[in-house]
């Protein structure tokens, strides 16, 4: 009897150090953490901490940007999102015209990110930052790279923050605040607009709304530049230069296989085409440089179509409102 309890409990020492220790790649990873001065063992227990879940992989394997243009649109043209949109541009008007004119970029655009992504802050996301991170960087191979790398930025950023890394909470794919960003964005391009001497994009929508047009600024965003615009296209020409399999070129190439747009097209503007499916069919646009912008937000073409139409029915809201 006495053998019998000691394998027991020397199979339950062994099956418990089996279930903590870490793999090869999370080893890796706690020693590039040391090389930039964390201590190893905090790397290893906050991993500890970090729960892999299945129900992150599968949201990640169906996004919304995966929906066709007729069934994306509704999810995020609504009229509640639409009256939210006018409160939170009104509450925060003074600020939001401070920024547009030290960046300039229009509020709308502002906006209407901020209400795309979290509806102004209603849902920010439901998922540990930690857990969603340590999920994709070690658990879903196709975006492991980039998702170890975030992980990384999520610890840099904790320790700058002083954050408790389990707290945070985000989106599945571990993006944070009123403008769900990333870790890395948060610590390259989010800024303290408030003067408190911290950049807090959670608490502090002032911080958000500059930090949002931070980012447009840094990834090249044209004030006052054309977004984007319809466009006729042949039945015939070629698949490669759609969006994104052909990033911005010259507006020449696709004049030169048929393009036809009602506004006049200047020939030595950069564009890229873009095709979405709509109820009547098939429907082409030109994307400039502003477009390239957004997509730099969300890579999704989905995406940044949805961000400009919803920023125009905010800025002509928001002028009938004031009419």
């Amino acid at each position: 009897m006495k053998k019998t309890v000691c394998l027991l409990v020397l199979l339950s020492m062994t099956l418990a150090g089996c279930a903590s220790k870490l793999s090869p790649a999370e080893q890796q990873f706690v020693d590039k953490l040391g090389s930039q001065g964390f201590n190893a063992s905090e790397v290893r227990n906050t991993l500890k901490k970090a729960e892999k879940r299945d129900d992150i992989i599968a949201l990640m394997t169906k996004p919304a940007e995966s929906k066709p243009w007729k069934t994306y649109r509704p999810i995020f043209m609504t009229d509640s999102r639409l009256q939210n949109g006018l409160a939170f541009w009104q509450e925060h008007q003074a600020t939001l015209n401070r920024v547009a004119a030290e960046y300039g970029v229009a509020p709308e655009y502002i906006v209407s990110i901020i209400g795309i992504e979290t509806n102004y802050g209603r849902f920010v996301g439901k998922h540990r930052v930690l857990d969603a991170l340590y999920t994709l960087a070690f658990h879903y191979p196709p975006r492991s790279p980039y998702f170890t790398g975030e992980l990384e930025q999520f610890f840099l950023l904790s320790r700058e923050q002083q954050w408790d890394m389990t707290q945070p909470i985000g989106s599945y794919a571990g993006a944070m605040g009123y403008g769900q960003f990333m870790p890395t964005s948060y610590r390259k391009w989010a800024v303290d607009a408030d003067g408190n001497q911290q950049i807090d994009l959670f608490q502090s929508p002032s911080d958000a709304i500059a930090s949002v047009a931070n980012y447009f600024v840094k990834h090249g965003w044209q004030t006052g530049g054309a977004v984007m615009t319809p466009v006729q296209m042949p039945a015939v020409y070629p698949e490669s230069m759609n969006f994104p399999k052909r990033d911005l070129a010259p507006l020449e190439d696709l004049l030169a296989v048929g393009a036809q747009a009602e506004l006049p097209l200047a020939p030595h503007w950069h564009a890229v085409l873009l095709s979405y499916e709509e109820e009547q069919g098939i429907a082409h646009y030109i994307g400039y440089n502003n477009f390239r912008v957004l997509t730099r937000y969300n890579r999704s073409p989905m995406y940044a179509r949805v961000v400009h139409e919803f920023a125009q029915q905010l800025k002509d809201a928001m002028s009938a409102d004031q009419s």
